[in-house]
């Protein structure tokens, strides 16, 4: 049995339909719900991006929702559980985060505090019947401030560089959590950098990064270098990697970067690609207008809740991911997983024509009864 958390995330929907579809194992989800019934209906909000209504059904005798709380003492589970999950749970795969750059509070209570509900969990299923693997989903953002580098690995984690936010800064202590408590378990950590889209298809559930990513490509003027590089990576090619990472026998390293590396595109490249899609001329590019452009964002975060001020929140958060001009080095996820990103400026165009067209938000629909199904 593997158990996973952030199964209903927009990640961890990617790994879950990849173990279900390169496993045979039973999947354990750490869900929250107050029943299995409404754990079940969080779970196809998930995975309907990737399974229609006869195909979850058909899944549903591998998934066992534990109901229970990233925040809440020994992950709101009974001992029973607990004491279950301990004797025929043989891997971790913890992808649950807060990706709420702007507080600190969210972000430790479930980048750290809930990180290590999860560390102590694996620690008694080691201790009690032992551990294949604990995978931990981080962040190339841990690598902290940086400006024109290309970061390895064993580079990222820089002590004594200041961090962009509360994500980077607590993902950077949940690696070291890890490594800590976790040393004598095999641990692989995995650090995904801008993920947008997906390369097979243009529907998406995840739209702040994406839309911070657009709405800088629809202005006339983008204040940055034309040659500027944006380490993009695609969902599905994340969640194959990050599952192949998972289950390899004897990973040749620790901690992999999921990132596009020196392949990644320019700005220039993104542009044209997005301006091309919408029928508009070419963006014009000027560097020296990044510090007023980012005072601008601020002052639209200042403004009443309306559509103003929530583009510049979202702005403002991920201004740095995008003008910091640096590349993660992915040679490790290339030789032991055989896979490699595609370029955001292939499928680029598609996705922004779809979330223009769905003002930025996913049809869910709820799962059919099953006879309605069938």
């Amino acid at each position: 049995m593997i158990l996973v958390t952030g199964a209903t995330g927009y990640l961890g929907s990617y790994a879950v339909t990849e173990l279900l579809e390169r496993t045979s194992d039973r999947l354990a989800l750490l869900v929250r719900a107050p029943d299995r019934d409404a754990a079940v209906a969080r779970l196809w909000k998930s995975l309907q991006l990737h399974l229609d209504p006869e195909a979850f059904r058909a899944a549903l005798p591998r998934l066992e929702p534990l109901l229970g709380d990233l925040h809440a003492p020994g992950l709101g589970l009974d001992d029973k559980t607990t004491e279950r999950l301990s004797a025929e749970v043989d891997s971790v795969l913890h992808i649950a985060a807060s990706l709420n750059r702007k507080s600190e509070k969210a972000c430790l209570n479930t980048n750290l505090r809930g990180a290590l509900s999860v560390v102590q969990l694996a620690r008694r299923i080691a201790d009690t019947s032992g551990l294949r693997r604990f995978t931990f989903v981080s962040t190339v953002a841990v690598a902290g401030e940086r400006q024109g580098e290309v970061v390895h690995e064993e580079d990222a984690v820089d002590w004594g560089r200041h961090d962009y936010d509360p994500y980077a800064r607590t993902k950077k202590f949940g690696e070291h959590l890890v490594r800590t408590l976790l040393s004598d378990v095999s641990t692989v950590i995995v650090r995904p950098s801008i993920v947008l889209g997906d390369s097979r298809r243009p529907e998406t559930t995840q739209f702040d990064m994406v839309r911070a990513t657009f709405t800088l490509a629809d202005l006339p003027v983008a204040p940055l270098r034309r040659d500027a590089r944006l380490d993009i990576v695609n969902a599905d090619f994340v969640g194959r990697a990050l599952v192949k990472l998972h289950l390899k026998p004897q990973p040749t390293w620790d901690t992999y970067h999921l990132s596009a590396g020196t392949s990644a595109p320019t700005a220039g490249a993104l542009s044209d690609a997005v301006r091309e899609a919408a029928g508009r001329r070419r963006q014009r590019f000027a560097p020296r207008l990044d510090r007023p452009f980012e005072w601008t964002f601020r002052a639209m975060n200042r403004l009443p809740r309306g559509k103003v001020q929530s583009a510049g929140a979202v702005m403002k958060v991920f201004w740095p991911y995008i003008t910091f001009d640096t590349v993660f080095a992915n040679r490790r996820v290339l030789i032991d997983t055989g896979e490699a990103s595609v370029s955001f400026v292939a499928y680029g165009g598609d996705l922004y024509r779809w979330c223009r067209e769905h003002r930025y938000r996913y049809p869910y629909v709820p799962l059919p009864a099953a006879r309605e199904a069938a």
